[in-house]
């Protein structure tokens, strides 16, 4: 199967057997699902997350538990603009509950451009579907893989930042085909268990803009303002 056969595959999975949640239907999206909340408390009790003090969690519903729980226990949380359309929100010392939803973290955080973001301690990152080996496939558009590569460039994360994801157990599968610049996953956590990938594959080390159309570029004001400022396009 290729990446999108794998999307379709498991977006179905999760209609069919109403193990989606709202909103729906998932189709297009970082699927959220029932025991997204078993999830993101599975995660919490970690030594990688206790430890934290900069959790950088992307914007979707399945991980809104998880930047939940990132305020509620003191931390800093970075969360890019969905589709890197605008600013990083740093969050912290805010209400969590109403904080952790799209609605709250554009409200109460405090816009940064890329200079004023912080070393990140954890990226935690959704997905549609993961293997027990840490390769993952979002939904399709490249914005984890963007965010990545962004904070690797800015040396904010590297090779030992911990990378984890949060989903349900129907959405783990045997194989998912991988390119370069895909950023695999250390840890997984389900309603079920922790899986600890022990993935023997590179991070990827920053932007590979031969990847990159100028389409895309021009589509993601966020990317295109930093590869501006850093004269890397003009």
């Amino acid at each position: 199967m290729n990446k999108q056969e794998i999307r379709e595959k498991i977006w179905r999975l999760l209609e069919e057997t109403n193990i989606a949640s709202f909103p729906r239907p998932v189709y297009g999206r970082i699927p959220n699902f029932k025991g997204a909340e078993i999830a993101a408390e599975k995660l919490a009790s970690l030594p990688e997350f206790k430890k934290a003090e900069v959790v950088k969690v992307n914007p979707d519903s399945p991980q809104r538990k998880v930047r939940e729980l990132v305020l509620r226990e003191g931390k800093k949380l970075l969360v890019p603009t969905p589709r890197l359309k605008g600013e990083f929100f740093l969050l912290y010392n805010v209400d969590p509950k109403l904080a952790s939803t799209i609605s709250g973290f554009t409200k109460f955080g405090k816009r940064i451009s890329y200079k004023e973001i912080p070393e990140v301690d954890l990226v935690v990152v959704g997905s549609v579907a993961v293997t027990r080996k840490g390769d993952r496939v979002g939904k399709g558009e490249g914005y984890s893989e963007l965010e990545y590569a962004i904070l690797r460039e800015l040396g904010k994360v590297n090779e030992k930042t911990p990378i984890a994801t949060t989903v349900h157990s129907i959405q783990i599968v045997d194989f998912i085909p991988y390119e370069i610049y895909d950023v695999p996953v250390d840890i997984i956590a389900t309603e079920k268990e922790i899986i600890r990938t022990n993935t023997t594959r590179e991070k990827p080390k920053g932007l590979y803009l031969s990847y990159l159309t100028r389409e895309k570029i021009e589509d993601t004001p966020y990317l295109k303002y930093y590869l501006m400022e850093t004269k890397r396009i003009a």
